[in-house]
């Protein structure tokens, strides 16, 4: 068991490493310029952090953060950054490309691999030029989803951190499910609406998806407490001991409103009100989610007010 483990946190660094490395390659590519190889610098963080991992840890994570992740994130969100701008640059001069919006266009793409693994022909130099055919928009688009698909199947893999339950792995694995979806949504939605006179929206756009990615490495969301524990401060509270009631009963409710507000949906609302009023871009699916963000935004600080409301009795009935 402890050796699949082990097998576990070494086959998801991999699958991380073999992501960003893709990523550099396409960005090589496109800037037809191999200076960007350095990028690959940005890996030895997650070397380093294998190492230490593999060697003291046995593989296993932490219970409140994932170092592997950030660093994952790091040597990947760069590549992505330049991919973006180099497409919203280069829109208008694209030449033709194959898209893969279609089954039938990916079969085609499937089929045109198949005849490129002839016996004379260099299989390399023929994949990568098939790569290279492939429409940047889907390019972007595959990175995006393969980047959120394997943040959620990589903590699914890696060992469980220390005092982490298989349900707030559980839990956790359910909240990177919903997170993901909304940054997808968001990213591919709105950086669609940017016009070629507005390229500072781009950068506002990849600064907020970054900030948003930074859920991922953190595991506050799912600090639950200890069984049994409800009823020892129950105790206490009788007895007069004087505990910070709120941050003990609601530390998980607090961090997913923090997140929420924070991180995710205060910073997508922002973003999508600075394009319909101070850009003028407007369409049904805009206005849909910026009320989408709205809503849950006003329902997170209704919670908050729920949860102030649940303590505060309590915390009265302790004074004499």
């Amino acid at each position: 068991m402890q050796f699949l483990k082990f097998v576990c946190a070494v086959v998801t660094r991999i699958l991380f490493l073999l992501l960003s490395l893709s990523a550099v390659w396409r960005v090589t590519s496109v800037k037809n310029d191999w200076w960007f190889w350095l990028l690959t610098i940005l890996y030895v963080p997650l070397l380093l952090e294998t190492i230490i991992t593999l060697k003291r840890r046995r593989g296993h994570e932490y219970k409140w953060f994932s170092p592997v992740i950030l660093f994952f994130l790091i040597s990947i969100i760069p590549s992505i950054w330049i991919l973006e701008l180099h497409h919203q640059e280069n829109k208008s001069s694209n030449p033709q490309c194959k898209k893969l919006d279609s089954w039938k266009n990916v079969q085609s793409m499937v089929e045109s691999f198949n005849i490129t693994m002839g016996p004379d022909t260099d299989t390399l130099k023929a994949i990568e030029r098939r790569l290279s055919s492939i429409c940047p928009n889907d390019w972007i688009l595959a990175l995006h989803q393969t980047l959120l698909i394997l943040l959620i199947v990589g903590k699914w893999l890696l060992p469980l951190g220390g005092g982490v339950t298989r349900d707030e792995l559980s839990q956790l694995l359910l909240i990177f499910v919903g997170t993901a979806a909304d940054i997808l949504e968001f990213t591919s939605e709105t950086l669609s609406d940017v016009k070629d006179s507005n390229p500072q929206l781009v950068y506002i756009i990849l600064a907020v998806w970054t900030w948003s990615m930074l859920q991922f490495p953190l595991h506050l969301a799912v600090v639950t407490s200890k069984p049994g524990e409800s009823r020892e401060e129950q105790v206490e509270e009788q007895q007069g001991c004087c505990r910070n009631i709120l941050l003990e009963r609601h530390s998980t409710d607090i961090w997913n409103i923090v997140e929420s507000l924070f991180i995710q949906d205060g910073p997508f609302l922002v973003v999508r009100l600075t394009v319909i009023i101070y850009f003028e871009v407007f369409h049904q699916m805009l206005v849909f989610f910026a009320i989408k963000n709205f809503l849950v935004v006003i329902l997170n600080f209704y919670r908050l007010v729920v949860i102030f409301l649940d303590v505060r009795p309590k915390s009265r009935s302790q004074t004499p």
